[in-house]
């Protein structure tokens, strides 16, 4: 089997969650400050990556974080572009880790229209996907927000992740298409039942060997997503915790069957610089089996 169908099945077929360590530009300070790492040690952008490729690099070479729980990784640019441990971090992950490396692609989102923000152009986009597949990255994910009930502003947004999705399939690559409803959204429950319907006719669409995945908000009805993960083109749903704490992540999740976490904020919660690299394997491993376990059901 080729690496690509082997991280195929591993993702589409074990048990375990993807975790999401792919923070970049505006919540990189307030990651890096949630860790106990101030603004004032650093002095400019690259200085502020290399702060965050060394909390990513102490998660993931820790006992704790393998591809025992953990399915697969979704990577920043700037993480995929350094080493972790002598290798290049995609690499790394899926030889030493047993992990399947994703890509974050998108490039942030455009100012809120019609109830959503759109993803902002990508006219780089094949020339990263190039690169991605070369270092040995399996998918991708892109993010999009649902801000307010508004079925014509959904409608775009899903539109746009499926273009965008298709353009990624054509150079081998699976995307996570993340149209994100917002936990605020003051109409939660419509909004994902607008989203549903979109996402299910743009599935239909998609030919036989065009496959994806998706990365949703827990929704308001548990099992709520059952006939996206049913879907012959799926490969897997995840969710996002979306600012929920871990715990009510982890309990919304466990409501819902075959969906597995995506978590970001949820999964690095409570972790420190200043832990001892014993206090910070243990409290990094409970993090993992809570989270691993909700997305078990």
């Amino acid at each position: 089997m080729s690496n690509f169908d082997q991280q195929l099945a591993k993702v589409r077929d074990e048990s375990g969650f993807i975790a999401a360590l792919d923070q970049s530009g505006g919540s990189t300070p307030k990651a890096l400050g949630q860790y106990g790492v101030s603004e004032d040690q650093w002095s400019d952008e690259e200085g502020m990556f290399d702060m965050v490729h060394q909390m990513r690099t102490r998660i993931v070479t820790t006992e704790a974080f393998n591809g025992e729980r953990i399915i697969g990784a979704i990577l920043f640019e700037g993480t995929m572009d350094r080493d972790i441990e002598g290798k290049g971090s995609a690499e790394f992950l899926w030889s030493e880790k047993n992990v399947v490396p994703f890509l974050k692609v998108d490039k942030g989102l455009e100012d809120e229209s019609n109830g959503v923000q759109l993803m902002k152009a990508m006219p780089e986009l094949d020339a990263l996907l190039d690169r991605a597949k070369a270092k040995g990255v399996f998918g991708t994910k892109m993010r999009s927000v649902v801000k307010q009930a508004n079925d014509a502003g959904i409608k775009a947004i899903v539109d746009q992740q499926f273009a965008v999705g298709k353009q990624i399939i054509a150079k081998g690559l699976v995307p996570i298409l993340e149209p994100e409803v917002d936990i605020n959204c003051p109409d939660k429950q419509k909004a994902e039942e607008m989203l549903k319907a979109h996402l299910c006719a743009g599935l239909d669409q998609l030919a036989a060997d065009e496959l994806v995945m998706f990365k949703l908000t827990l929704p308001e009805t548990s099992g709520f997503y059952k006939e996206c993960i049913d879907h012959k083109n799926m490969v897997k749903v995840v969710a996002l915790s979306g600012g929920y704490p871990r715990d009510e992540a982890n309990r919304r999740l466990a409501q819902n069957p075959r969906m597995v976490a995506s978590f970001s904020r949820a999964l690095v919660e409570g972790l420190t610089a200043q832990m001892s690299d014993a206090e910070f394997n243990s409290h990094l491993d409970s993090g993992i089996d809570s989270i691993y376990q909700a997305s078990k059901t």
